[in-house]
């Protein structure tokens, strides 16, 4: 029954499961409105928080369907919605789901590269928002190299291809270091250039280890879905298979990005979910048997359940 729905990919489909999100979201909310003094900053903030959220999902649903990255069902936004809803209490912060949307939006442009229309565009505006990541937090420059796979997976190599991306992402940091500079604080810029990882890699507090656990599930479902999904979107040599290539190359950087990621906050586990959830949708897709689908959604929905009120 679960399979069938998750099946379709129509409007009623992405309501239901934005529904149960901000069912979770607005309970959140309610308490940390009531829980102090209501003031009309927090309801400013929660506010903001509803937009953010709902960026979040669109950007992440216009990526999939718009580069046809999986067929014609909502099993990854559905993925999604849980995994965010996992990781809600981290991205309830506004530099981490910022950071988030951003990342977004460079994938965004990178699966983009699928088209020839405004090529260079495309690129330059890729790298402008690495850059942006990158003043953000330094360690998203290993993004880079999944920029560099998709132009050469859909693109060919050419002057204007290697110079586009090099400019957008410095253009920022240009912008950056003027303004560090006339606020007489220039050694700030140098601080960026700190790729120092973190000692104790997956570190969290004992309110937050079962993030660990989280990420461990994810990641093993992604590794069987890459591996059941390769040998079909390899055997055909079209656009998907190298939008397969990206998928791939993205979530492995992600989990480097991940683990050596200084400040730990259970968001830099999300850049890994966001190809994870597309790779998964596709594991699910070479899932013949219905049966098999409904047990294993209804295993992760239950998952979702038990860790976000037992764990």
């Amino acid at each position: 029954m679960l399979a069938n729905f998750l099946e379709k990919s129509k409007p009623i489909n992405f309501i239901v499961y934005l529904g149960l999100f901000f069912c979770f979201f607005f309970g959140k909310i309610t308490f940390t409105l009531f829980s102090g003094d209501i003031t009309l900053y927090k309801a400013f903030e929660s506010i903001l928080f509803v937009f953010l959220f709902l960026s979040v999902f669109f950007f992440f649903n216009f990526i999939v369907t718009k580069n046809k990255l999986t067929l014609d069902h909502s099993y990854a936004f559905y993925l999604f919605t849980l995994a965010v809803t996992l990781f809600f209490s981290a991205l309830f912060d506004f530099k981490s789901i910022t950071l988030v949307i951003i990342y977004l939006l460079f994938l965004r442009k990178a699966y983009s590269l699928r088209s020839s229309k405004n090529m260079i565009q495309k690129i330059f505006d890729g790298g402008f928002w690495l850059g942006i990541m990158f003043l953000l937090e330094p360690f998203s420059i290993l993004f880079s190299i999944v920029l560099c796979v998709a132009i050469l997976a859909y693109q060919k190599i050419t002057v204007n291809t290697i110079i586009s991306p090099i400019i957008g992402f410095v253009a920022p940091l240009i912008i950056y270091f003027t303004y560090l500079l006339w606020n007489n604080s220039p050694e700030q810029f140098n601080q960026l250039f700190n790729f120092i990882p973190d000692n104790q890699p997956f570190i969290y507090d004992k309110n937050h280890s079962v993030w660990i656990l989280i990420f461990a599930v994810f990641l093993f479902l992604t590794t069987v879905s890459i591996v059941l999904k390769s040998p079909k979107a390899f055997s055909i040599n079209n656009f998907f298979r190298k939008s397969w290539i990206v998928l791939i190359v993205n979530s492995m950087i992600a989990v480097v990005f991940a683990v050596l990621i200084r400040e730990k906050n259970g968001s830099e586990i999300i850049f890994f979910l966001i190809p994870g959830c597309i790779i998964i949708a596709n594991g699910f897709e070479v899932v013949k048997k219905r049966i098999l689908k409904n047990i294993l959604f209804g295993l992760l929905l239950l998952g979702t359940i038990v860790t976000l009120y037992f764990l």
